[in-house]
């Protein structure tokens, strides 16, 4: 913590250590949630997952477990708002408080304009946006408790560049690939809320930030789609598409004290693609 009167820190931080912090990270066991996972454990924290598909949940905490980690995990069905609920109280009455929660979790299928139904729309709302409410209204109690223990808790809303530009049909082509247009405007609607929320939930001590990852196809996309793999790479400045690893230090920074002013941004991680 800093001396009221002084800039300078009145003791040594820990850079970016999470030791002692529990942390929530929706759709752990993904592309990107098992990596963000990983990186929270070996940060310090003790990381309990929540997705709907238990073998995958279960090899993502068996990884950090192996590791030396901590980590657990519960099969939540994060359309369902009462088991969200039901998940909230019984997290709350056994650890009693949060520091981190990372809304990572996204499903839906690729799409056209054409093609994309009003249930797809609905969908992909719901999960990336309305399920992100829930858990932190559900959860803010315990978030609470953890900013009065340790002077903050951290929300962190896994977004997306396609909440701020629009795909490039002259790229994807017959890809098969097209991200379709509920998903950014799904994810434009987080990085608005991830705003409402940072100034309302300020004066609690819990911060809000989202990021934005850029272009990170999953495992096999290069030898599977090499011409459009290329052309993703055409497009990013730094000439490479995004590794899950280099989400972690963004989301560890987000979620340490070392980002203790830092609330209601989003932090693109696309290699420079919304910078052109």
């Amino acid at each position: 913590m800093l001396d009221q009167f002084s800039s300078t820190p009145s003791r040594e931080p820990q850079i970016f250590s999470l030791a002692g912090r529990r942390a929530v990270v929706t759709g752990g066991g993904g592309h990107l949630g098992s990596i963000l996972c990983q990186g929270l454990a070996a940060a310090g924290a003790v990381v309990h997952l929540l997705g709907r598909n238990a073998e995958k949940l279960a090899a993502t905490v068996q990884k950090i477990e192996s590791q030396g980690h901590k980590a657990s995990f519960e099969v939540v069905d994060l359309r369902n708002m009462d088991e969200i609920g039901q998940f909230a109280t019984r997290f709350t009455e056994r650890e009693g408080s949060l520091d981190i929660l990372v809304n990572n979790a996204y499903g839906g299928p690729t799409n056209t304009l054409e093609k994309a139904t009003s249930e797809q729309y609905r969908d992909a709302y719901e999960i990336a946006v309305v399920s992100a409410a829930e858990l932190v209204k559900s959860l803010l109690p315990a978030m609470k408790s953890a900013a009065a223990a340790h002077g903050d808790a951290s929300v962190i809303n896994i977004a997306s560049m396609y909440g701020h530009v629009s795909p490039d049909p002259r790229i994807y082509g017959e890809s098969g690939q097209n991200s379709p247009p509920y998903y950014g405007a799904a994810k434009g609607a987080l990085i608005q809320y991830t705003r409402y929320a940072a100034c309302h939930l300020a004066p609690h001590g819990v911060r809000v930030n989202a990021v934005s990852p850029g272009p990170f196809p999953p495992i096999g996309f290069r030898e599977n789609k090499p011409e459009f793999y290329q052309q993703l790479i055409n497009k990013v400045p730094m000439q490479r598409i995004g590794l899950p690893e280099d989400l972690i230090g963004p989301v560890v920074f987000l979620a340490s004290q070392n980002a203790r002013y830092v609330t209601g941004i989003n932090l693109p991680v696309d290699g420079g693609w919304t910078a052109w």
